[in-house]
């Protein structure tokens, strides 16, 4: 063992001896990293007397590698100096301490480090050494990292489907003026919503295909090759993914009253693609509908000013263009694939 080990693990000699062997053996064999510095806190120490087996493959240092070097090597720029401080008044207590935070390997990864530090005090009751129990918790870490993220994208997705339904309640209140058709069209655009939701929440990076959402609208409606959907795969986060559901919906609810899908001869293709730009990148899709009704139903007055752009504008910063020709309904939109300021 480096430096005056003996002087902690006592002599091998004597009647204790088989005893001290078997602590040896108990620290050598230990999963846990074991770290023996010296008693003072101020650089150059503490320093290190021993480490057993498990702190090398822990941190890739070898014994003499590390022997009268303070543990302060294992940190870095990552290494939180809230939790140091923390450390550094307990030990200056004289207290046995635990805490955890950002170490560095020889290579220079980082993991995370949880320790429990005790004092050994001699026959005078002075502090003569630090013992440190360590783990690597980065798994652990990593697993509550990833809890507090899901817990802030929940709020934040319960925050915009409030919005939503507020959105969607607001526009179908003047788009209906019957309770029996209010309760339809609210209904539908709520069961949309559950649906991309659905979508969302089986996916375990919590986004939904561009793709998907537009089969879950229009699948049920695509007899013999009237429904046309080209584009390349594009993935949308959940802040993007809930408003494209709710106005895809909305498109093909108006098709399936007003438009070309409410007729045996109408077609519909929407076509997508993606566009490279210096601030981002943008989804532009097209949705046009072709050998529809003549004339446009109640339903579609003021539809592109109403729910669309509530929903794509408002929430995705979206730029919505709707056109109504004498073949059909063109609606143009232009999405940024970003987070929409809060």
């Amino acid at each position: 063992m480096p430096g005056d080990v003996c002087a902690v693990w006592g002599n091998d000699r004597g009647s204790g001896a088989v005893d001290l062997r078997l602590l040896r053996a108990v620290v050598e064999s230990s999963g846990e990293a074991i770290i023996v510095t010296t008693a003072g806190l101020d650089e150059p120490g503490p320093c290190i007397e021993y480490v057993n087996p498990a702190f090398t493959q822990m941190t890739g240092y070898e014994a003499h590698e590390v022997s009268g070097r303070s543990p302060r090597l294992l940190q870095g720029p990552r290494t939180e100096r809230t939790a140091l401080d923390r450390l550094r008044r307990a030990l200056q207590a004289g207290e046995a301490t635990r805490g955890e935070a950002v170490n560095y390997r020889k290579d220079g990864t980082t993991y995370v480090v949880e320790w429990l530090i005790t004092p050994v005090r001699g026959g005078d009751g002075t502090i003569t050494h630090w013992v440190s129990t360590q783990r690597d918790v980065s798994e652990r870490r990593a697993s509550e990292d990833l809890q507090a993220m899901m817990v802030r994208e929940l709020h934040h997705r319960v925050k915009n489907t409030l919005a939503t339904v507020q959105a969607v309640l607001n526009a179908t209140l003047r788009s209906y003026a019957t309770l029996p058709d209010f309760t339809r069209a609210f209904c539908g655009r709520i069961e949309s919503l559950a649906r991309t939701h659905a979508l969302i929440t089986e996916d375990a990076s919590q986004a939904a295909s561009f793709a998907g959402l537009l089969r879950g609208e229009l699948d049920a409606y695509d007899e013999n090759g009237r429904v046309i959907l080209e584009g390349p795969m594009v993935v949308l986060p959940s802040e993007l993914a809930v408003p494209v559901g709710m106005a895809l919906h909305e498109l093909t609810t108006n098709a399936v009253r007003h438009g070309a899908l409410a007729v045996p001869t109408g077609r519909l293709s929407v076509r997508w693609w993606i566009e490279e730009r210096e601030a981002g990148r943008i989804l532009n899709w097209d949705w046009e509908e072709r050998s529809g009704p003549l004339a446009a139903g109640p339903g579609r007055q003021g539809f592109g000013s109403r729910l669309l752009n509530k929903v794509l504008a408002a929430q995705a910063a979206a730029d919505v263009n709707v056109t109504q020709g004498a073949d059909g309904m063109r609606v143009s939109i232009r999405l940024p694939l970003v987070r929409p300021p809060a």
